[in-house]
């Protein structure tokens, strides 16, 4: 096993450390890139407002610890707003725009500030990045901010990422530090994202106040596990997140293949054991046949039926494993940095095909039913699609569907001398799917859901103009064609329901 190096040479043999903590695996562990959050709630007191330095303390202790082994280090830091309020002596958050984005500007400086003087204490380098989602919703602009963060990585520095919050506004703002660390571990292509909160890990209900609260170990679907525990947790008088909002992040953080944990921040050097943990799980499932296997993918590894002959003990958390096709980083922009300017309403069809992930995320305009709100071209749009509304009667269903099945053979019967059916079918109410008749009708009983997001090759108004048509006629219609797909990049990642 190996050990720890002198404290000169290693500062991770830190005052406090648990004997866990130093342990390592047999082979020392790959290098990782390792991304943090902490919420204010695990700052700054939440009626005092001073900082909690014992916690702070802990926190740069871990990541130094962390940088002695190897690995890459991102902190998330919420508490700039709760930093404001103690400096300015105003006893709670205010509701006001304004006033928020005050506070946050005076607390910035003494957030950062206090971060440096601890990392100081370690000769450890930091660097301060404030983002909006504005920042990063250009393509260009994004790419910058992503080469700035594996730069700063590669310089041995910990970046130290907050939302700027004192020009934030709501059209741009991420919403919570959740999804900002979530955008911003998969913006570096980073191994693990650790959110830390009050509790150690997801429960099916707050356990402060259900004592018949039991703590899920394993998370392999987001969506799957939302029916089985309450996210009515909410955060803090000071923040803005919840149970909810760490469910969010963790849905972003492991569709781009980041390992998702959720732990308690009152101990932060348990992230040191989990790492170990995982790391030594994934050495001992390594195939017997010799040293050249390559080490598997924790996404491989059946993680709820651990081998018990590894006698591993497991720190407390909850782990939410990566998707085993993580998606590619211009989808992952598109779909969690934009800020959506409008809606391609889809029909089921086109729903059907764009699920798979073998349609690459193009859509053509024979699936196109219509367009919500005015976008431009290249612009991040919602992917929207018809649905019957909760709570939808049987019966009104059944009428609905009557009125439609009507509508949909006076059409045919109309249209059946036409050598064209595109062109009867060329109306606000029906499309033809590729060249298939195929007659969607309007109804009063449908509204929309949005399924999932992508980028527009055609503004609202060309998109409106060509919708149902078979796309050889986009270019007879608009009177050029840069494309034969209405919007690429497309992410499904929604299920719609009695479409």
């Amino acid at each position: 096993m190996d050990h720890p190096k002198s404290s000169k040479a290693c500062p991770g043999h830190l005052k406090g450390a648990t004997d866990s903590e130093m342990a390592r695996p047999s082979k020392r562990s790959p290098s990782s890139t390792i991304v943090i959050k902490l919420g204010t709630s695990s700052i700054v007191h939440e009626e005092t407002h001073q900082p909690l330095l014992s916690i702070l303390s802990s926190v740069v202790e871990t990541v130094v610890n962390l940088r002695s082994q190897g690995h890459k280090v991102v902190l998330v830091s919420s508490g700039a707003i709760g930093v404001g309020l103690r400096t300015m002596d105003i006893p709670q958050r205010p509701k006001s725009l304004s006033k928020k984005q005050a506070l946050s500007a005076i607390g910035q400086g003494r957030l950062i500030a206090l971060w440096d003087n601890l990392f100081g204490q370690f000769d450890q380098r930091t660097a301060q990045i404030l983002l909006t989602r504005g920042d990063i919703s250009d393509r260009t602009r994004y790419l910058n901010a992503v080469n700035t963060l594996k730069e700063l990585l590669s310089m041995g520095v910990v970046p130290i990422v907050n939302e700027n919050d004192t020009i934030s506004v709501s059209e741009i703002k991420f919403g919570d530090n959740d999804t900002l660390s979530a955008i911003t571990s998969s913006m570096i292509h980073a191994d693990y994202l650790f959110l830390l909160t009050d509790v150690d890990g997801l429960y099916t209900a707050n356990p402060r106040r259900d004592p018949a609260a039991r703590k899920i170990d394993v998370v392999t679907s987001v969506a799957d596990i939302r029916a089985q525990v309450s996210i009515s947790t909410l955060g803090s008088s000071l923040g803005t997140g919840g149970m909810e909002t760490k469910l969010i992040a963790a849905e972003i953080a492991t569709g781009a293949g980041v390992t998702t944990v959720i732990t308690s921040s009152k101990m932060p050097s348990i992230i040191i054991d989990i790492i170990n943990y995982y790391t030594t799980l994934r050495l001992s499932s390594r195939p017997s046949s010799g040293c050249s296997s390559p080490v598997p993918k924790l996404q491989s590894i059946d993680l709820e039926h651990v081998n018990a002959s590894l006698t591993l003990r497991r720190p407390p958390h909850t782990v939410f494993k990566p998707s085993p096709i993580p998606m590619r980083d211009l989808k992952a922009w598109t779909s969690h940095t934009l800020y959506p300017a409008g809606g391609v309403i889809i029909d089921s069809g086109a729903y059907a095909v764009l699920s798979r992930r073998e349609s690459g995320g193009r859509l053509l305009p024979v699936g196109v039913l219509g367009v919500h709100g005015s976008f431009a071209s290249g612009q991040a749009v919602r992917i929207l699609i018809r649905c019957f509304p909760e709570g939808t009667t049987m019966g009104e269903t059944e009428a609905a569907i009557s009125d439609a099945q009507e509508n949909i053979s006076t059409l045919l019967s109309r249209s059946s001398s036409s050598s064209s059916l595109v062109d009867d079918f060329d109306s606000d109410e029906h499309t033809v799917i590729d060249d298939e008749t195929h007659v969607v009708a309007e109804s009063d009983s449908w509204e929309v859901r949005e399924v999932g997001r992508g980028l527009a090759n055609y503004n609202s108004v060309q998109i409106s103009r060509v919708k149902g048509l078979n796309s050889s006629r986009i270019a007879q219609v608009l009177g050029y064609a840069d494309t034969e797909h209405v919007v690429e990049n497309i992410t499904i990642r929604m299920q719609a329901v009695a479409v």
